[in-house]
């Protein structure tokens, strides 16, 4: 059963070439499903669990997010410029800290900072920032919390590379308690499910149709050119594994961002004079009584608060224990020194980047911000969240704002497309076996060309649950192991802060 999974998987995400079983009866009932599974992985309990996860473990590290914020800032991106060891290759088949990084904002940083944004800002107004930074400051510890245990409870592979991630903590951490080796293997398999299968979709066929989809209306490309283009892009890097992986997100990543801060940051300071109105939209449309727009009373808090929460979650992947698996294959030993890692991840991703989007699009006169309605038309043009963004850059520069921002879109979809092909080899390797990740490999690779000329459909709103589902294992690991996390913690601090000689909890075997 188990060497069929990656047939199944690759013919579920077919459902979303053009065509596929249209107007099937049994896809209606597919997706009538799919849509109640949704309602409840994305809805406010899934969205509570995660926020009080997030709050258990700021309580238990002392907040360590704010109390040691120059400590972590110093030993992240600062230590970038100060710590060769930081960002230094290694001979074994480990990977740098600052790669790790990379391929895990590769993995994150996508259209959700650009689209998601833009739609949270449509749907919940601009009070859905504010919940968005929300839950990104309680997010950095629940990240921080699953990379410190993917490091604690990491193994070696038959070829020497670390094998880390939600399923290894569940089965050997979660696994461990007395009367629970049945509960931790059977919930680190359904992790390693959803994220396969996710992997296909949310990873891969739908950043490609991003692609495709922007390319063609921006420049003219034809779909299944552009389809052919990344096939080939893609199949280069990961036929050289994670190493390759890393050596182009190292490179990638930091410059996509940096391109795109800077030229958020030039549309903010053409209209800085505008910042304290978009700061005053975004406190008070947090607690607004009316929806965007306007609407039943206290609806529009309803709205702000699961817009934002639900946007930054898909946009830092906080909970759902995906970066995890590139994390464990860092070069470090300290389980909190990568942990402070996953804390800049979410910073550098929702409260840097995604924030610069949402300036961008307050600032730029789109948006009521008495209201917080859209603009229905900007010189004939009907805004969507898809070219919300576009169209506030193409207010300044014309056909080269425009042009910015879908290549812009287009090489965060790919750096996605890259962090995300590690998450469903190592899913497969946990599942089925070393042996299966290159035929995982290889279907990953051909299922980009059908993205690319794929319509929103099932398969979407399919790979959407499949990712969300994800949480739920994960998050009831961390807070089984959140005394794990605490001890460990604790350890570093004492060691650090206070001098003392106790011996550093690095990992949970010995022989590691």
């Amino acid at each position: 059963m188990n060497k069929r999974i990656l047939s199944a998987a690759g013919a579920l995400l077919l459902m979303g070439l053009p065509g596929f079983a249209e107007g099937s009866g049994f896809l209606d009932g597919v997706s009538r499903v799919n849509d109640a599974v949704n309602g409840v992985v994305w809805g406010a309990p899934a969205l509570i669990l995660l926020a009080t996860v997030g709050v258990l473990m700021t309580v238990l590290t002392g907040v360590f997010q704010l109390t040691h914020f120059r400590h972590w800032m110093r030993h992240t991106i600062g230590a970038v410029f100060l710590d060769k060891h930081v960002t230094s290759h290694t001979d074994d088949k480990s990977i740098s800290q600052f790669q790790s990084l990379c391929t895990a904002l590769a993995g994150t940083v996508g259209t959700g900072n650009i689209v998601g944004v833009a739609g949270a800002i449509m749907t919940g107004g601009p009070g859905a920032v504010f919940w968005m930074w929300l839950i990104a400051f309680f997010g950095m510890m629940v990240k921080y919390s699953e990379t410190v245990l993917g490091i604690y409870y990491r193994k070696r592979n038959s070829h020497g590379e670390w094998s880390g991630g939600a399923m290894y903590y569940l089965r050997d951490g979660l696994g461990g308690f007395r009367g629970c080796k049945g509960l931790g293997k059977a919930l680190a398999a359904l992790f390693a499910l959803f994220c396969l299968i996710a992997s296909f979709g949310i990873g891969n066929m739908t950043q490609v149709n991003s692609i495709s989809g922007n390319l063609q209306v921006s420049f003219g490309i034809p779909t299944w050119v552009t389809g052919l283009i990344v096939c080939a892009m893609v199949g280069l890097v990961v036929v050289g594994g994670l190493q390759r992986i890393a050596s182009v997100t190292e490179k990638m990543v930091p410059i996509m961002v940096i391109l795109y801060v800077i030229g958020s940051i030039v549309i903010l300071c053409i209209h800085i004079d505008r910042v304290g109105a978009v700061f005053s939209a975004i406190f008070k449309g947090a607690f607004a009584m009316k929806a965007a727009g306007g609407g039943i009373v206290g609806y529009g808090i309803k709205l702000a608060i699961e817009q934002g929460m639900k946007r930054g979650v898909f946009s830092n992947e906080a909970g759902l224990g995906s970066s995890v698996m590139v994390h464990a294959n860092a070069n470090v030993k300290e389980p909190v020194r990568q942990g402070m890692w996953g804390i800049f991840e979410v910073f550098a991703d929702t409260i840097v980047v995604c924030t610069l989007t949402a300036f961008t699009v307050l600032s730029s006169d789109l948006i009521d911000l008495n209201t917080g309605a859209i603009v229905e038309s900007w010189n004939g043009i009907t805004l969507t969240k898809a070219n919300l963004v576009n169209t506030a850059f193409a207010m300044r520069f014309g056909f080269i704002g425009s042009a910015f921002i879908a290549l812009s879109i287009s090489l965060f979809a790919f750096s996605t497309v890259l962090g995300w092909v590690h998450y469903g080899t190592k899913s497969t390797e946990y599942l089925l076996g070393e042996k299966h990740t290159i035929p995982y490999r290889v279907l990953y690779v051909l299922l980009a060309f059908g993205g690319a000329v794929m319509g929103d459909n099932l398969a979407w709103n399919l790979a959407d649950t499949f990712n969300g589902l994800m949480m739920i294992p994960n998050l009831i690991g961390v807070i089984a192991l959140s005394g794990v996390v605490t001890k460990i913690t604790r350890n570093y601090i004492a060691r650090t802060f206070h001098g003392s000689r106790e011996k550093p909890m690095l990992s949970a075997f010995e022989e590691e």
